[in-house]
Parts: C-alpha cells; sequence; structure tokens
C-alpha cells in the first residue's frame, strides 16, 4: 500500500473518529436514549451518514473518470438471504443491549471509556463464532 493511501486511511478514520466523539455518538447512554425514542439528536448524525454514503457511490463515481487513490472503482455485491437477515437481526439486538456498535465503540475507548471493552469483546466472540460456523 502506497504511503499516499496509508494517510488517507489514517486521516479519514481519524476524521470518523472525531464525528463519532463530536456527535456524542461513543456514549452507550446517548444511543439509548435515542434507541428509545427519548432523543433524536443522533437523526441529524445518521441523515448526515447516509447523505454522505449516497454522494460517494452514486454521484462521485460520475464525476470522477477514476478514484483518486486507485485505478477504478469498485462495486460492492451483496446479497440478501437469511443469514443476512439473522446477522442484521443478531447486529441490532446487540446495539440495543449495549448502545454501541464497533466504530463507535472503538473511538470511545479513545475518548477513556474503558468500559466498552466489554462490548468490543462481545462484538469479537459474535465475529469468532460467525467464522467458525461458516467454515
Amino acid at each position: 500500500m502506497s504511503a499516499a493511501r496509508l494517510l488517507a486511511t489514517l486521516l479519514a478514520g481519524a476524521l470518523f473518529g472525531f464525528g463519532l466523539s463530536y456527535s456524542t455518538m461513543i456514549r452507550p447512554e446517548v444511543v439509548l436514549s435515542f434507541l428509545r425514542f427519548q432523543d433524536f439528536g443522533l437523526m441529524l448524525v445518521m441523515g448526515g451518514a447516509v447523505v454522505v454514503v449516497v454522494l460517494a457511490y452514486k454521484l462521485v463515481p460520475r464525476l470522477l473518470a477514476r478514484p483518486l487513490l486507485d485505478d477504478h472503482f469498485h462495486t460492492h455485491p451483496s446479497v440478501w438471504n437469511r443469514d443476512t437477515a439473522a446477522g442484521a437481526a443478531l447486529f441490532g439486538v446487540g446495539w440495543g443491549l449495549c448502545g454501541v456498535c464497533p466504530g463507535p465503540a472503538i473511538a470511545g475507548l479513545g475518548a477513556g471509556n474503558w468500559s466498552l471493552l466489554w462490548a468490543l469483546a462481545g462484538i469479537a466472540l459474535g465475529a469468532l463464532m460467525q467464522g467458525l460456523r461458516a467454515k
């Protein structure tokens, strides 16, 4: 991997972590109050994320002949099946129980919220179980 790609990856990750922290999405109590329909502040965060994804996946390939740091745009093949639905449901239940998903949990560690290690341990265990099941 080139130095430019590594630097771009580092900067994108830092920006993502800063955005999660600034939006308070690294605080499980904020996420849980959103999931209980008590606080809708994170709706703006999710709406902003949807806008960025739509622009990145739909508009940018039409504007640029090729990506800035690659030779062509890649497609993301996805299949909707029983395993996808079960995984999505399990992810949603886990998110609802602990109040974080992987990105905010890692960003929360950077902010000193060490109790998120429990959530990350559960995420890692779930990923390991899925990997063993898929063999």
